[in-house]
């Protein structure tokens, strides 16, 4: 009875200091990973006043806690925050050649350099605050808002948000909701994906405790104790690979092993994934406590092949770095995690739309928010019972993510990012990647600050609201390569890009697949006129257009059958406004290029409502 009572008091207590002591923001981001910084960025620019909790001392997540610091995809679409990131890493480095370290990613850096422009990057926004070494305890919506609390140093503190966004390397904000979500692989039947097995199961990617290595010079023997359970056969292969997408029969070559991760100054990323430090274990469902504990033995497997890197392989001046991760045993903060909760969302990401995103029912190419370009890439190494998904078979362009994706189904003011976005387990093969992870927690933050600053919930918000708001960012929403965001028109092209009046040209290309817009290029009447058509009820019956390739002529007329009022000097002022030279003669080719930019200026069909699934409202 005595205990109950003081059980009582002390609640009553801690109510009264959480209702004193309790915090008010815009916007609530849990985790300060990859997405949660590059969400927290862009919300706070947008004015939008930003908490986040982050459970470490680091900021950056798989790109600088987790140590995966040597980046695969978008070399060639550096898009919104991603591109001031990277070039961040050129300004302190020395430009591209000095962070080309290694021989499959194009960008390599030291975790704790990435680490320190994203503290930096933080500090530097005026709406943006930053709590380190919280751990989120109770969640709850009410009243429109969100209450959390969370412990901080052994104190339990309170914070109440009008949005919340999940950026959790494993989504368990979302899973504590009670939102649906999907573990493992899917089933041929759940999205109608023919390379995904019969019948699903559980079987997440291999995780990875990644170890950066440093060279402490020739004859300085760094050799680690021999861990427990040491058994060198198990890497017997690691020296042995070939670029999978070159055919090449393997070869025997450790310092190429080695070179992957290759970083500057004189340091190794090893997160190899043959024969090497690719570990097997789902923790996804397990509690905090629980993953810590099977996590060790995740680092024992990861100090084995660094072991044998050093004994076996004759590497003993390569030690585990004392200039990296402040931590006990100087590993990582977090590990590798390639693949989380996947959350069954407004929009679901599926690979139909990355293989042929024109040809579904429901155009989901019109909401994209973030871009990449890298294969389907799916570890499992170290799981024998994983069925193959062979990503050399799942050819596929390059792609861009679907707003609704980071939308729960039916959520009004939660929004996921990271790795547990709406997507199929295939496509998450690909869309792990770092940059794209960056610019889906751009989008969530824009989409975050949209909803706020409109006074909407995320089921009222306009798609292109958010997609020009990313596009000011510099951000792409359309996958083109060759038109970059320092063109004079590149916001016109991705725009007319996202309406598809005029599609790109998707290239399955070695590890970094393609889509082209070919700006330099003519098009046909028939192009254009099929192109408008679905977005102009007008054209349904509008036959005139023929195979030969477009006139100004032509356009004039497509323009004026559109809006009879139309006349050629608006057309003229429309040119000659978005600076594209002398307005041409009638019987002048026009490009791609400049088919986009007139449209944008004259039509605006981007300003064309559509919904979370792509299709038009209006």
């Amino acid at each position: 009875m005595v205990k109950n009572v003081f059980s009582t008091i002390l609640m009553l207590l801690g109510s009264f200091s959480l209702c004193i002591g309790q915090e008010q923001t815009q916007l609530l981001i849990i985790g300060g990973g990859a997405s949660g910084v590059s969400a927290a960025i862009q919300a706070s620019r947008m004015g939008i006043s930003t908490v986040v909790l982050e459970e470490t001392p680091w900021l950056g997540g798989m790109l600088t806690a987790a140590g995966v610091s040597a980046i695969d995809g978008n070399h060639r679409m550096p898009s919104g925050i991603w591109g001031e990131f990277r070039e961040k890493l050129y300004n302190h480095y020395g430009g591209a050649e000095a962070v080309g370290t290694g021989w499959v990613s194009n960008t390599l850096f030291e975790p704790s350099i990435g680490n320190k422009f994203f503290q930096e990057w933080t500090k530097d926004q005026i709406n943006l605050r930053v709590i380190h070494h919280a751990k989120w305890n109770s969640i709850q919506f009410e009243n429109n808002s969100w209450v959390v609390t969370y412990s901080q140093e052994g104190q339990l503190k309170s914070i109440i948000a009008q949005m919340l966004i999940d950026a959790t390397e494993l989504g368990d904000v979302m899973a504590a909701q009670g939102y649906e979500y999907f573990i493992g692989m899917d089933s041929q039947a759940r999205f109608g994906e023919i390379y995904a097995p019969l019948e699903a199961n559980d079987i997440v990617q291999d995780l990875t405790y990644v170890v950066i290595l440093k060279d402490f010079g020739v004859g300085n023997d760094r050799t680690i104790p021999k861990p427990e359970g040491y058994d060198p056969s198990i890497f017997d292969c690691a020296c042995d690979h070939a670029d999978p997408t070159s055919f090449d029969d393997p070869t025997n070559d450790c310092q190429k092993m080695l070179n992957y991760g290759k970083l500057p100054n004189g340091k190794y990323m090893i997160n190899w994934p043959n024969c090497g430090n690719d570990f097997y274990m789902n923790i996804v469902e397990m509690s905090p406590e629980e993953r810590m504990e099977a996590l060790k033995e995740a680092k024992l497997h990861s100090l084995r092949f660094i072991y044998y890197i050093q004994q076996e392989l004759g590497y003993k001046h390569l030690g585990i770095a004392d200039d990296e991760f402040p931590t006990v045993d100087q590993l990582p903060f977090i590990p590798y995690h390639r693949e989380s909760r996947r959350t069954l969302t407004e929009a679901m990401f599926t690979l139909p739309h990355v293989l042929e995103p024109f040809k579904q029912e429901n155009p989901l190419f019109r909401t994209g928010i973030a871009v990449g370009d890298y294969t389907i890439d799916h570890h499992h190494k170290m799981n024998l019972e994983a069925p193959e998904i062979d990503f050399i078979k799942i050819r596929v362009p390059s792609y861009n993510v679907p707003l609704g994706s980071l939308i729960p189904k039916g959520s009004t003011h939660l929004i996921v990012a990271e790795k547990s976005i709406g997507v199929s387990n295939i496509v998450n093969g690909a869309s792990r990647l770092q940059p794209v992870v960056l610019g889906i927690g751009q989008a969530a933050g824009a989409l975050a600050a949209v909803a706020i600053l409109n006074h909407k919930n995320l089921q009222e918000i306009e798609v292109r609201d958010v997609q020009q708001q990313l596009l000011e960012a510099n951000a792409y929403i359309m996958p083109y390569i060759d038109i970059q965001s320092s063109h004079a028109h590149f916001q016109a092209i991705q725009r007319i890009g996202a309406t598809g009046i005029l599609k790109g040209y998707g290239v399955p290309y070695k590890w970094a697949n393609q889509t082209w817009f070919y700006p330099e290029k003519t098009l046909s009447e028939y192009d254009l006129a099929e192109g408008l058509r679905p977005l102009y009820p007008v054209l349904s019956n509008y036959w005139n257009a023929s195979g030969e390739t477009l006139t100004m002529a032509f356009f004039v007329e497509l323009m004026q059958e559109l809006n009879r009022r139309m006349t050629i000097e608006e057309i003229r002022k429309g040119w000659e406004k978005r600076s594209m030279g002398q307005f041409p003669p009638m019987e002048h080719l026009l490009t791609r290029l400049q088919v986009a930019v007139l449209l944008d200026e004259l039509l605006n069909p981007f300003a064309i409502s559509i919904d979370l699934q792509g299709n038009l409202v209006d």
